[in-house]
């Protein structure tokens, strides 16, 4: 790398770190005569960074901001509390906010020096995000996992069933997403020959190849993992019509219980998943949304409907209630 190159990065590092500097304050840091610094603050903004100066007692170079974001130039200990950051921030959970801050830190981890990688690794495993008490997704399955879909390789992933059985699966990955609190992968699994859900939270360990995904046509894949988490791996699936707009009736349901899409203007379509005993438990959330119901299937669900509305017919108010 040239002096002069050298130099040009150390002086946006110089430019970055307070908001104002001299011509003299530059020429002193650098090591160089202020006519350098003028000639080294007209390369920089010759190659888009928006450096400006202001005359007059306080003025000076400062860094503005420009339509694009610069590239950062970070110390050790700036590197690290960043990538800490962006780590609370991809497993908090919030909406919105979880996935691009994993794909910052997918860009971020993959420049880090291995102390700082381990300084990072030390003061995350020190700290937590308070919150729901969900199934937690180890940081570094996260960020294997968005950096082989950044770079579009193939993973095999140490998996564990909801049976406890774990085993190898040989993954494209196409997507890392945060639903409701928790994290999902979308990937055609090799062996199936199909597109498959994981749960991050049963992942062990990922292991990137060097082999390159395969192009193929890809489903509707927000769409297909939420059919997948709330009746794709159930013993049955229960679907009924609610008479009443989709608006309403999507407000009151959990994205991670159950699909709900329109049917009509004054309609919608509810799809859950359901174990054999828990026809009663999807019974009473489908009373509680206040719409008259048309069960599509299973054709049990109508019994166990008017079973409760039977035994809701007899409550009476005690006699000696006040």
């Amino acid at each position: 790398m040239s002096d002069v190159t050298t130099r040009a990065l150390r002086l946006l590092a110089l430019l970055q770190s307070r908001t104002v500097w001299t011509g003299p304050e530059l020429g002193a840091e650098l090591g160089v005569t202020v006519r350098t610094v003028r000639r080294d603050i007209d390369r920089l903004r010759a190659m888009g960074y928006p450096v400006l100066t202001s005359a007059g007692h306080g003025g000076g170079y400062q860094l503005g901001a420009g339509r694009e974001l610069p590239p950062l130039l970070l110390g050790a200990r700036e590197a690290v509390a960043v990538a800490v950051g962006l780590r609370l921030t991809a497993t908090s959970g919030l909406e919105g906010l979880d996935a691009d801050a994993l794909r910052a830190l997918a860009a971020l981890d993959r420049i880090l020096p291995p102390e700082v990688r381990s300084e990072v690794s030390a003061v995350a495993e020190a700290m937590g995000v308070v919150a729901r008490p969900l199934p937690a997704a180890r940081s570094e399955v996260l960020l294997a996992l968005a950096t082989a879909v950044r770079d579009g390789l193939r993973v095999r992933v140490d998996y564990q069933r909801g049976d406890g059985q774990r085993f190898d699966r040989r993954l494209e990955p196409r997507r890392v997403l945060s639903i409701d609190g928790h994290w999902y992968l979308f990937a055609w699994d090799l062996e199936r020959e199909d597109w498959r859900t994981f749960r991050l939270d049963r992942m062990h360990a990922v292991h990137a190849s060097t082999f390159r995904i395969t192009p193929r046509p890809t489903p509707d894949i927000e769409a297909t993992v939420r059919a997948s988490i709330t009746h794709g791996a159930y013993a049955q699936n229960v679907t009924v019509r609610l008479l009443a707009p989709y608006e309403e009736v999507a407000d009151q349901v959990p994205p991670r219980t159950a699909t709900v899409t329109p049917d009509g203007d004054g309609a919608c379509i509810l799809r859950a998943g359901a174990e054999a005993d828990d026809l009663h438990w999807i019974a009473l959330h489908l009373c509680r949304l206040g719409a008259p119901i048309e069960v599509i299937e299973p054709p049990e669900l109508v019994t166990v409907l008017q079973e409760i509305s039977a035994r809701a017919a007899t409550a009476h108010l005690a006699p000696d209630a006040p």
